[in-house]
């Protein structure tokens, strides 16, 4: 099984002066640093020398907690991230470098290929995923992608009055108290904040979160948006979250 993670040391070997004439990563990149974080030490050790084989700098972590560390004293071009790791696992290691303003690209590794465990990786601020078993000559490929696309910018914050919102950390707050929001009114937020002071219809609103089984005459979106006040109006004294009758919704600020 591991051979078949990684291309067969003959294969490699055949390669490796082809790709060293093109330069690290098949000439696209000059100078590159990656952080690979596994707990399977010939696992690491091996993506480390392939990659090492590609003129690429390789740092090792072991565990998430180094990973963060690691990351926030270097600034890497991209970072290889397993998901199962003791203690923090990926999807958390992810989560907190994008909350401590780290926005390196991630490929995430897993031997798990549910829909779920990518939808938690993705939303959680990864950029590429990878299922094992995998071809070397596939991570690199991803790599690739992700290094030529340039610096990585931090993804605007959206911000409406005292509310702010963080698409890709999935964070909401007004002013400096942090609101927690299930995924349905989190997507509902963010569609009133992307479209401040304008009313959007039950209808528009149901396509942000829910599939084509709900009707438009369902009063699911009334439901969400009833316990949404609860949460960034009522406690806070605040009306921002207004109701255009026979229309829909609209998002005002309030302060």
């Amino acid at each position: 099984m591991f051979a078949s993670v990684l291309l067969g040391t003959r294969e490699a070997k055949m390669k490796r002066s082809t790709r060293a004439a093109r330069g690290p990563l098949g000439g696209i990149l000059l100078a590159v640093r990656v952080l690979v974080v596994d707990d399977e030490r010939r696992m690491a050790a091996a993506i480390r020398r392939g990659l090492e084989d590609q003129g690429i700098a390789v740092d090792l972590a072991s565990n998430g907690e180094e990973a963060l560390w690691r990351a926030a004293a270097t600034s890497f071009d991209a970072i290889v991230l397993d998901v199962m790791l003791p203690g923090i696992d990926g999807f958390e290691v992810c989560r907190r470098l994008r909350h401590d303003g780290i926005w390196s690209p991630v490929v995430m590794l897993t031997a798990r290929d549910a829909v779920g465990d990518r939808v938690s990786g993705l939303d959680g601020g990864a950029d590429d995923y990878l299922v094992k078993p995998f071809s070397f000559e596939e991570l690199l490929a991803r790599l690739r992608a992700l290094t030529r696309r340039g610096p990585v910018t931090r993804p605007v914050v959206l911000e409406v009055g005292e509310l702010r919102l963080d698409p890709t950390t999935h964070r909401a707050w007004r002013g400096d108290v942090e609101i927690f929001l299930s995924a349905k009114e989190f997507a509902l937020l963010q569609a009133f904040m992307r479209r401040p002071s304008e009313v959007l219809s039950r209808f528009a609103l149901l396509e942000q979160g829910w599939d084509a089984s709900y009707e438009n005459r369902s009063n699911v979106i009334d439901v969400h948006v009833r316990n949404l006040r609860e949460k960034i109006d009522r406690p806070f004294g605040t009306c921002s979250l207004e109701t255009v009758r026979g229309v829909g919704y609209r998002l005002c600020p309030s302060d």
